[in-house]
């Protein structure tokens, strides 16, 4: 525990903050890449980088950032005790795994890139709610006893 600001702070807070950052920049980036690409799929491979147009290297990201979200908001609702995060989280990764897994890139691209790229952007949303809801926790409106 050190001090930050006059207020103390756990260093697993700042570990979790951190998390949600690299979750929402991993999770943008994402929208973007399957945003761009079907406008890349002829030039990844003539630079070196034709696994980022893969169905495995999608589907394993898919994962993984499903998995560190679904931690982080956990995490961050142990602190925070609001959902707002899960009502963009839930539907966001509903999204990632129809776009990557039921839509196949090749024979329904438009369908792909918008489920992917939608729910790209709602898991990022999702880690900058939590990060702020961590960061800034709703004051209680509850009647305490004296």
């Amino acid at each position: 525990m050190y001090t930050l600001r006059g207020e103390s702070v756990h260093e697993s807070d700042t570990l979790t903050g951190t998390a949600d950052r690299v979750g929402a920049a991993a999770s943008l980036l994402c929208a973007v890449h399957c945003a761009a690409l079907p406008f890349l799929l002829a030039i990844l491979p003539a630079i070196g980088l034709g696994f980022l147009a893969s169905h495995g290297f999608e589907r394993g990201f898919i994962a993984f950032a499903s998995v560190l979200a679904l931690t982080m908001a956990v995490l961050g609702y142990r602190r925070h005790r609001a959902t707002r995060a899960f009502a963009l989280l839930v539907p966001g990764l509903l999204m990632l795994w129809i776009g990557g897994f039921a839509f196949d890139l090749g024979s329904a691209t438009s369908w792909h890139t918008l489920f992917v790229v939608a729910g790209g952007t709602c898991v990022s949303l999702a880690h900058i709610v939590n990060l702020r809801m961590a960061n800034n926790p709703p004051a209680c409106d509850c009647v305490t006893p004296a």
